[in-house]
């Protein structure tokens, strides 16, 4: 067939990728002049399958209420872009802080986050593509007695699942990460995951990429997708700023921006935008630097090695669409940087911020649209994208082609929402 993806960013480029691979026509659309140059850009730069946590938890409302107290707080909510999609949002989520949800949602999450590292794994072993990876494990660090506490909830879903991890006390965290040592008198423990992995996005998607094109991936850049043209049952067109595109099938993979996007073809996508930041700063103490990524369970910041570089993202904002850099924001990830390992030059950090697509229940909405048989969905994956793309993408491309599914894969789709 010949398959039109909307979207150049991790999840596009894999699904292109996937679909070339399967003998597809496949011709890639995004308004920028290159792939990962919004969401995908300069995320946390984690592969985190173990770490994959839906939001909505049990406690989640009493948590978020101590956090509103807090300079630092992990969760900010801007008055000033209160919206019925953001309230809708929240409800919603709030609906899922159940413990029958949270353990639904979160074993989601896990399949497709576990399928999506070996989809990876497979895919650097084929290809040899290089992106400052390292397959050294992730650490999430406790400054708490009751955070420890906490992880034994998750640690039971984690062995339900069959994915190792280990309770560490300080000096097992200090043989992993020795980087950590200056920040010991913080520290009472954390949980380690061993089979997650780091790496850049922006670097690993630009690469795929140019593999993609010499499989006959077709790329239109600077291209602007104005409307999906839709009949009773099927699409058939898309209209850009470059005119109109056609072809037997389409794949939706715009992020934050798909439900935009689908609103004037009456789909509702529960998808919204929760904005997060990241510094990227040059190594200049190998001593105090991490060596793989570790998740400051306090601030919920993540800090990653990649190559020469660190890697500092985190917290999460409500403020529908805007993408204005927050300062008080560049003071948390600083904050947690500085207090566990110190080993980058922070004045010269590139600051950056992104629109994570979020839905309600964390998982992503991977499938067919439902009331168009030629549409297709890859979006929702939060802050996820990274650690889920390959998976996503090779699960789409397997059910466009009527191939036989590795894992379950009807509960992803975007009927839950209606069933």
């Amino acid at each position: 067939m010949k398959i039109i993806v909307l979207g150049a960013g991790v999840v596009g480029v894999t699904t292109a990728w996937y679909l070339a691979e399967q003998g597809h026509e496949v011709e890639v659309v995004d308004r920028q002049p290159g792939v990962a140059l919004e969401t995908s850009f300069a995320n946390a730069g984690q592969v985190s399958p173990g770490y994959s946590t839906p939001w909505a938890m049990p406690g989640l409302p009493l948590k978020v209420a101590g956090w509103m107290l807090h300079k630092h707080s992990p969760l900010i909510i801007r008055a000033a872009a209160i919206s019925v999609p953001m309230a809708r949002f929240v409800t919603q989520l709030l609906e899922n802080c159940t413990h029958h949800a949270y353990d639904v949602n979160k074993g989601r999450m896990l399949r497709i986050a576990e399928y999506s590292r070996d989809c990876l794994a497979e895919l650097r072993n084929q290809t040899g593509i290089h992106y400052d990876g390292s397959q050294k494990g992730l650490i999430q660090l406790f400054r708490t007695q009751k955070q420890i506490d906490h992880a034994h909830e998750d640690m039971r879903l984690l062995e339900e699942s069959g994915i190792p991890h280990e309770l560490l006390d300080v000096d097992g965290i200090l043989k992993h990460e020795p980087g950590l040592l200056g920040a010991r008198h913080r520290l009472q423990g954390g949980l380690r995951l061993p089979g997650d992995e780091a790496g850049d996005a922006y670097l690993f998607t630009k690469n795929l990429a140019a593999l993609a094109a010499e499989k006959g991936v077709k790329f239109r850049f600077r291209t602007r997708i104005e409307a999906i043209e839709a009949a009773s049952d099927s699409i058939y067109g898309v209209r850009t700023s470059e005119g109109r595109l056609t072809a037997d099938a389409y794949v939706l993979a715009l992020g934050s921006y798909s439900p935009r996007m689908l609103a004037p073809i009456e789909l509702k996508l529960p998808v919204y935008p929760v904005k997060g930041y990241s510094l990227t700063a040059p190594i200049t103490d190998e001593s105090r630097a991490p060596v793989s990524t570790v998740n400051d369970e306090t601030y919920k910041v993540a800090i990653t090695r990649l190559g020469d570089r660190i890697r500092i993202g985190g917290t999460a904002e409500l403020t529908g669409w805007r993408l204005r850099l927050s300062e008080d924001r560049r003071e948390t990830l600083e904050l947690s940087f500085s207090e566990m390992f110190g080993g980058g030059d922070l004045s010269r950090a590139r600051y950056w911020t992104g629109l994570r697509p979020c839905t309600p229940d964390g998982t992503p909405v991977v499938g067919p649209s439902g009331r168009y048989g030629n549409l297709w969905l890859n979006t929702g994956h939060g802050t996820l994208g990274w650690t889920m793309a390959a998976g996503s993408g090779k699960l789409l491309a397997d059910r466009i082609s009527g191939r036989r599914t590795e894992i379950p894969a009807l509960d992803l789709s975007l009927d839950r929402y209606t069933s």
